[in-house]
């Protein structure tokens, strides 16, 4: 196992082969134990070098909608009334305080996210 830090396009290119190579070995073996390393390091660099931006609220919204099969209808009790939820969910009106808390245990989804500012539509 020659494992080191990746720290240029050619090393991280380099720990893609290799991981590529090694990925199906048996667990406990030492390839197993190398592809698990690699595969952290090269999480590391991906994470530094192409960060992936987290949904705005309501993107969020409609794709948990769609993870848990849910409509429109499904959201009422959360936000209030069938014309609240599709005001909501077309950027015509911003989530509520209220509505981030019934939100955040209905979908199961981070406060955090749902609180990010996000563009109306007039």
């Amino acid at each position: 196992m020659n494992i080191k830090p990746i720290r240029t396009a050619s090393d991280y290119q380099l720990a893609l082969e290799r991981l590529e190579l090694i990925f199906d070995a048996s667990i406990g073996t030492a390839e197993s134990d190398e592809a698990d390393i690699l595969g952290l390091l090269i999480d590391e660099y991906e994470k530094k070098h192409f960060p992936i931006d987290a949904p705005d609220p309501i993107e969020a919204i409609k794709i948990r909608m769609e993870e848990m099969q849910l409509k429109q209808i499904d959201l009422v009790d959360a936000i209030g009334g069938k014309s609240r939820v599709s005001e909501i969910l077309n950027r015509k009106r911003k989530l509520t305080v209220d509505m981030i808390r019934k939100l955040t245990k209905k979908l199961n989804l981070s406060p955090e996210l749902l609180i990010v500012d996000y563009q109306l539509v007039r």
